[in-house]
């Protein structure tokens, strides 16, 4: 399973960075290959490595990646206790990508698709090892016992102005690629998402929402196959899901005034990845690669004191609609 999700990964890195690209028509995306050191902090042995695709100070997008990394090595003891295991080797690959558009008008988008292993520590944890020196990823398919897997994601919006039409489309899609699978899933993930993405010492959403779900394991119903197939459908959606609304807002017009709002508003979202996001916490953890963990937080933010909007404005409108999440299909 692991070669065949991290091939896909690879894959569809390529096929969003192309969209965007696309889309923004000035800049492309910077590509940094990387390694993660096979001894550090507490981790005696393990290793890996990733892609990292940025984009910066294009005509739409300020600032904008998309990564993919695939690491190994013994579980960290922060780690154990957050998975509530003992001692365990791991082995996790995803992609993960986060865009701050410069246009206000336009949403910040983010999305995460990913897997997870652990193995029964009696074997050498060596047979996991992964080659990321250049762009083609070799995964060595020497078995090992796995005793835990799991597939987890999503994909989300954070405008900064709301136009409701796009957060009906941005919903539908992700229903649509849902609903091939499992009816049940839309509703159930789109809660698990809003529940989330909830900055709980604001008392408000991060954005409206989208997907968000996570330990997703073989059962009766579903094979890891089956997971499998389900999570590459909504990654496959992700370009249906979120360029059309890029393309409608990136021409509007916006003022000093629009831009202060996003920049606060962003704010609200380097708050969230740094304090609750497990993600950028499993990456600090387990002696990820800084640059690519933080490269979602955006270029420019301001943390103005005591800010409210004003009363009847459409920024009061967004904050009331982020303090009570909304049924949006």
């Amino acid at each position: 399973m692991k070669e065949q999700f991290y091939a896909y990964i690879q894959n569809l890195q390529d096929q969003i960075c192309k969209g965007l690209e696309a889309v923004d028509g000035q800049a492309k995306f910077r590509e940094d290959l990387w390694e993660r050191p096979d001894t550090s902090a507490g981790l005696s042995t393990g290793g890996g490595g990733g892609r990292t695709r940025v984009i910066e100070n294009g005509a739409v997008f300020e600032k904008g990646g998309v990564n993919i990394s695939a690491v190994h090595g013994k579980l960290p003891e922060a780690m154990q206790k957050m998975f509530n295991v003992g001692e365990a080797d791991f082995f996790a690959c995803g992609l993960s990508l986060v865009l701050h558009p410069k246009n206000p008008m336009v949403p910040t988008v983010h999305a995460n698709w990913r897997y997870f292993e652990m193995y029964d520590t009696s074997t050498s944890l060596s047979t996991s090892s992964t080659s990321l020196s250049t762009s083609s990823t070799s995964l060595s398919t020497e078995p090992r016992k796995v005793v835990q897997q799991w597939f987890g994601g999503g994909q989300d919006l954070t405008p900064y102005y709301l136009f409701e039409e796009d957060a009906v489309h941005f919903h539908q899609t992700c229903k649509t690629a849902c609903d091939k699978h499992n009816p049940e899933f839309y509703p159930k993930y789109k809660k698990q998402c809003d529940a989330y993405f909830w900055n709980a010492h604001r008392n408000e959403a991060r954005g409206i929402g989208g997907l968000f779900f996570d330990y997703c394991k073989e059962n009766e119903d579903m094979s890891m196959q089956d997971w499998y197939n389900f999570v590459t459908e909504v990654g496959n959606s992700f370009l249906e899901a979120y360029v059309p609304i890029v393309e409608k807002r990136k021409d509007l017009p916006y003022t000093a005034e629009n831009r202060t709002w996003q920049e606060i508003r962003r704010g609200r979202y380097v708050e969230f990845n740094l304090v609750h996001d497990k993600g950028t916490l499993f990456g600090l953890k387990t002696n990820g690669r800084i640059e690519s963990i933080l490269m979602s937080l955006p270029p420019h933010v301001q943390w103005v004191y005591d800010h409210h909007p004003e009363a009847g404005s459409e920024e009061e409108k967004l904050i009331k609609v982020l303090e009570n999440p909304k049924e949006w299909l």
